[in-house]
């Protein structure tokens, strides 16, 4: 008897990730997105305690983000959102604050020697388990290639939302 591929394994069956019977979800992309969240589960439990939303502000403050307003931006969030992880953050001794002269107002956001430590051993552990789980492709460098492609794709997005 032949065998068919299941509706969540078939082909992406039209555009913008919708099928042809009238607007419902593509189950390709569906099956997509649930991975993605589930990748993303995977990720931060290889972390060792680091929620992925304090990585990302670690990782948006190491990339030079050095102020709260510009790290919601470029993880489009909400200031309160990022606040809340800074304050955070700062408890654990991973981020300082610090004035800004000229600019009563602002504050400096910088990784303190633990967290660049933190953020260090975060991607790498979450790198090690990245590796894990695409080599179980088969396609190593098609999935990495298309997950940094995606990871531009969405800075693009927020850049051009938030020029």
């Amino acid at each position: 008897m032949p065998t068919s591929t299941p509706p969540s394994r078939a082909a992406p069956g039209g555009a913008a990730g919708h099928d042809r019977a009238g607007g419902a979800p593509d189950p390709a992309s569906v099956e997509a997105v649930r991975a993605l969240t589930s990748v993303s589960r995977a990720l931060e439990r290889a972390t060792g305690g680091l929620a992925l939303a304090h990585y990302r502000v670690l990782a948006a403050i190491a990339a030079g983000d050095e102020r709260a307003s510009r790290v919601a931006t470029r993880l489009a969030l909400g200031k309160p959102t990022v606040s809340a992880s800074v304050d955070a953050l700062c408890a654990r001794e991973l981020v300082s604050r610090s004035a800004v002269s000229g600019d009563q107002r602002a504050v400096q956001l910088s990784l303190t020697e633990a967290g660049r430590q933190v953020l260090e051993q975060a991607e790498e552990a979450m790198t090690a388990r990245l590796e894990t789980l695409v080599a179980r492709t088969g396609r190593r460098d098609d999935v990495i290639e298309a997950l940094v492609a995606l990871g531009v794709a969405y800075d693009e997005a927020v850049a051009e939302r938030y020029p």
